[in-house]
């Protein structure tokens, strides 16, 4: 599978993010996808999720479930 041409995605920071240098995850449509990138290192890759994964993840997350 190709990878979706994020080079002129727009990138949103998690809400999250306080710009402390902490963990912080940069999230953009990506046509039919959700692509993660780290926001330290942006031109490190990204991650590719479907809107239902996504949707999941996010879901899971807000119910503390992926919380350390």
């Amino acid at each position: 599978m190709r990878s979706p041409d994020a080079s002129r995605a727009t990138w949103r920071k998690s809400s999250r993010s306080n710009g402390a240098g902490g963990d912080c995850v940069e999230v953009a449509n990506l046509v039919a996808n959700i692509g993660v990138r780290d926001s330290k290192a942006p031109d490190s890759g990204h991650l590719i999720f479907s809107p239902q994964v996504w949707a999941a993840f996010v879901t899971q997350a807000r119910a503390g479930r992926h919380d350390l």
